[in-house]
């Protein structure tokens, strides 16, 4: 197959423009849905074969379960890459799930080689091997690289700069164009979820998703999402000192300077002192080498700093959206686009951790050619600059996607946490579902899972509202599946299958 291949028909091309840009108030959604129903007329058909990958590099014996690669092809010339892996049993009776990663700009594809796929790349990235805890094992799941630009994803004018909104509207595109292509499975329980800048991804797709009555979406689930931005800072404060990272002198300069009448603000308070002592903070937590998405990990390569060069590449890893408002932060970042001023090759790589295995496999001609990717796909890296540092952010909380989510009562919402993750941090999603005003249905309690001798283990803590949950994983960071697979597992297991915590 061809990746330069175009979309069969030009009415698909049509019937995107009419969707327009802006973003999704009721009338536009409705509009989307319309238009996408429009296109869907192009005809169905099974399975599309010339996807499907019939042996992939790396791997002892090949799966029993079907898998595809290929193009979604949407707006025109945006040219989205997935991966779709079929449930490991009955797949034609298991729901359909949704995965993106976050960043913005990482690829989903790092969720299925690293995290919960059906394999993982080995040390090296010549070799995978089979994951006991893939949550294919349980259902249908199509990792969408996403925005365009995002490893093999790709537009013809090479124009990746994007927002929250257009993000949201083109994911909702490409899920119509994958159940056109896949039709077996456009009336089967359907589950967004994510991680990381997914806590904005997903909310904001759902509310397409939900407008589309063909379309029989059943809940969201999403891991160490960003979900607001002011309680994300606020809390992360509270999260270092008690975790050991910030000394009783600047814990007391921070409470004097930054807080009054019982509330602190660290997010984006113009008090001078409190500014001072909040660079103190994001210094060290941000920038002294401690693994951001793992407290208690080490940090691969060692202390890492903003920018180092690799063979003549500019190297960044800043992908951080903590304290974005910050001076210092704004600070970085404006240094960081100095240098790279005048390279055509910037590589973003997620800090402390190891991109090699995942990226040289990708990057194999071999694995190109079994996952069909067009010829001149630019190299497949697991974090964008372009798109990255492209990237507008519209929204700063998402309250009001999930309130109105909630308010439907037909949703099933789980908001998972890793309690070592320094990122996007446990008590900031905590904080922000006590928020959103829900009942209480099960008070704060440990939930249990087996482990591999069959003995029950605590694997965190839970809270149930009407209607969303909220849950942390114990020991595990910003990457749940991979830091605590079994205990992941059994979590994801109950959230399809609509078991209580």
């Amino acid at each position: 197959m061809s990746g330069r291949r175009r979309p069969p028909e030009e009415s698909l091309s049509r019937c995107a423009e009419v969707m327009g840009t802006s973003p999704p108030p009721v009338a536009a959604l409705a509009l989307a849905v319309a238009a996408a129903a429009c296109c869907s007329l192009r005809g169905a058909g099974a399975a599309p074969a010339a996807h499907e990958v019939t042996y992939l590099p790396g791997l002892a014996k090949q799966p029993a379960f079907r898998q595809y690669s290929g193009y979604l092809h949407v707006d025109g010339d945006r040219h989205l890459h997935y991966w779709f892996v079929e449930a490991q049993s009955s797949p034609a009776e298991q729901p359909l799930v949704l995965w993106l990663n976050g960043g913005p700009g990482c690829s989903s594809v790092a969720g299925l080689l690293t995290e919960h796929g059906p394999f993982t790349t080995q040390p090296g990235g010549a070799s995978l091997e089979y994951n006991d805890y893939a949550w294919n094992k349980l259902a249908n799941i199509l990792y969408l690289e996403s925005p365009v630009g995002v490893g093999y994803s790709y537009s013809e004018s090479q124009d990746y700069q994007t927002n929250d909104t257009e993000v949201a509207r083109v994911n909702y595109l490409a899920l119509k164009e994958f159940l056109r292509l896949f039709p077996e499975h456009s009336k089967k329980d359907l589950f967004l979820t994510g991680e990381s800048y997914g806590g904005i991804y997903i909310p904001t797709l759902a509310q397409w998703v939900m407008q589309d009555s063909s379309l029989n979406l059943k809940g969201l689930a999403v891991g160490n999402g960003l979900s607001s931005y002011e309680t994300n800072d606020n809390s992360l404060v509270y999260f270092a000192y008690y975790h050991g990272l910030l000394g009783s002198r600047l814990w007391t300069d921070l409470q004097t300077s930054c807080c009054s009448d019982g509330k602190c603000n660290f997010h984006d308070n113009a008090n001078l002192n409190c500014t001072l002592a909040m660079e103190e903070v994001i210094r060290i937590v941000d920038e002294s080498g401690l693994n951001i998405y793992n407290l208690y990990a080490l940090c691969a390569g060692g202390v890492p700093g903003h920018y180092r060069y690799d063979n003549g590449m500019l190297v960044t890893h800043d992908l951080g959206n903590n304290f974005i408002r910050h001076p210092i932060r704004y600070s970085l970042r404006q240094n960081l686009l100095e240098l790279q001023g005048g390279k055509k090759k910037v590589r973003l790589d997620p800090p402390c951790i190891n991109t090699t295995a995942p990226t040289t496999y990708m990057n194999d001609p071999q694995v190109r050619n079994a996952l069909h990717i067009v010829d001149n796909a630019p190299e497949w890296q697991m974090c964008s600059f372009a798109v990255s540092h492209g990237y507008k952010r519209l929204y700063t909380k998402m309250n009001d996607q999930y309130l109105k989510l909630l308010s439907t009562m037909k949703y099933r919402i789980l908001l998972y946490n890793g309690d070592v993750d320094m990122a996007c941090n446990f008590l900031g999603d905590e904080w922000f579902v006590e928020s959103l005003g829900q009942k209480v249905e099960v008070s704060r309690r440990p939930w249990t899972y087996s482990d591999e001798n069959g003995q029950q283990q605590i694997g965190g803590f839970v809270k149930e509202f009407s209607n969303i949950a909220f849950l942390t994983v114990k020991g595990a960071g910003h990457m749940v599946p991979a830091d605590q697979p079994r205990a992941a597992f059994n979590m994801f297991e109950r959230f399809i299958t609509k078991q209580p915590f």
